[in-house]
């Protein structure tokens, strides 16, 4: 079965990490049409998550009703999908509940908390990070926990730092759920059961490490990013100004971005206010956090209703070209079903005087991958060819009328 890396933006065939690439079989036709995946148990053992999770996320992304057996392995979503898309919407799933938020690495648990929360506990970092509660696959994971979830409270302490029940129950101190002490019995109970090490060498183990120039280049680069801030800022060439530099790095772009996000009722003032408490407001890279965090799927529509707010972040060049780097996020990562709308989105944008000509034609000239992989950027511009088509006939012949006169 073919395997790929569990993070996909992670291109180093190194990388420890694998999952089966995702097979989907559509069956059926007419109203009964249905698609099976097949490997789906391998993807969720792979993932360390039932493998009813992923599935059951399908279909509330797909807004299509699922089927799914563990008894017999079978995982159906209703409809007709593609391989290709069921994987990108399995991006999706593993960003938000398997991947560490801290430090990206997939190998975490579920921790399930008294207050109702989930957060996944990094066996790498140590980090525990909250998911995202909003989602509408949280109620069915809290009805459906895994069979190895822990929860997140502590029990009251016994004399000797054991649980109440646990000396109740006789078990000793070191074996509280939990603790550290549970964690250390059970990694040496795993590894006692480890077969022993080989003695001879297999010329097909996998553990080889390439040290090329080239390859530990690219490893530092994929290490630089996996420790960036989690909203992608980007970086102009001409900021000698040092205009972000000083308190405003990357943290203080981050609490912005979450302080939004977590409250969608605020009004314009509010998050005005807010971004000249984290000091970002007279930052051009902030306009990339906040299309980041005000847009999604509904696009077209949400940019003409925030015009306003926009015109208040938006007041120089650098902030137009951040607001196309947030625009390329959100159209190109997120959301690519949204690339064949980029016309309609520049249109908006340029209508409301956020963008000028010559910024949006210097974008349009050349990809980039200062905020998206360089093949996205690609796709994003190739999509919004029809308006810069537009955009340079109006300004020839502008440009015609003003030599006439």
């Amino acid at each position: 079965m073919a395997t790929m890396n569990i993070r996909s933006d992670v291109k180093d065939s190194f990388y420890r990490y694998k999952m089966p690439r995702l097979v989907a079989k559509v069956e059926g036709k007419g109203n009964g049409i249905k698609t099976v995946i097949p490997n789906m148990a391998a993807i969720g053992k792979s993932l360390s998550r039932p493998p009813m999770y992923p599935c059951k996320y399908f279909g509330c992304e797909l807004g299509a009703q699922t089927k799914y057996d563990n008894k017999n392995e079978r995982y159906i979503v209703n409809g007709a999908h593609e391989a290709g898309k069921l994987q990108s919407l399995l991006d999706g799933f593993i960003s938000r509940f398997v991947l560490c938020g801290a430090c990206k690495n997939p190998e975490t648990d579920l921790i399930f908390n008294k207050d109702g929360s989930i957060c996944r506990d990094c066996k790498a970092c140590g980090q525990r990070t909250d998911i995202d509660m909003r989602h509408r696959l949280v109620p069915f994971i809290l009805k459906n926990p895994p069979p190895t979830a822990s929860s997140g409270s502590k029990k009251r302490k016994g004399k000797k730092g054991g649980s109440a029940d646990d000396a109740a129950n006789g078990a000793s101190p070191d074996e509280g759920d939990g603790s550290d002490d549970e964690l250390t019995r059970r990694i040496r109970e795993e590894a006692a059961a480890l077969p022993a090490a080989p003695t001879t060498v297999n010329d097909d183990d996998d553990w080889a490490v390439d040290v090329s120039a080239e390859a530990q280049a690219q490893r530092m680069r994929e290490l630089e990013s996996s420790i960036s801030t989690a909203l992608v800022l980007g970086e102009d060439d001409d900021d000698d100004d040092d205009e972000d530099g000083g308190s405003s790095g990357p943290t203080a772009y981050d609490r912005f971005g979450e302080e939004v996000e977590k409250n969608p009722e605020w009004d314009d003032n509010t998050i005005v206010e807010k971004a000249k408490e984290c000091g970002v407001f007279n930052k051009h890279r902030v306009v990339v956090v906040l299309v980041q965090v005000l847009f999604n799927e509904k696009l077209v529509q949400q940019v003409r209703k925030r015009a306003p707010l926009l015109r208040r972040f938006v007041t120089n060049e650098k902030a137009q070209k951040s607001l196309l780097g947030g625009i390329e996020r959100v159209v190109g990562v997120k959301h690519p079903e949204l690339i064949p709308k980029i016309p309609a989105v520049l249109k908006v944008l340029y209508d409301e005087d956020l963008l000028d000509e010559a910024v949006v034609l210097r974008w349009g000239a050349k990809s980039s991958r200062r905020y998206v992989d360089r093949s996205v950027s690609k796709k994003v511009r190739a999509a919004a060819e029809p308006f810069l088509v537009w955009l340079k006939e109006a300004e020839e012949e502008s440009d015609e009328e003003s030599d006439e006169e």
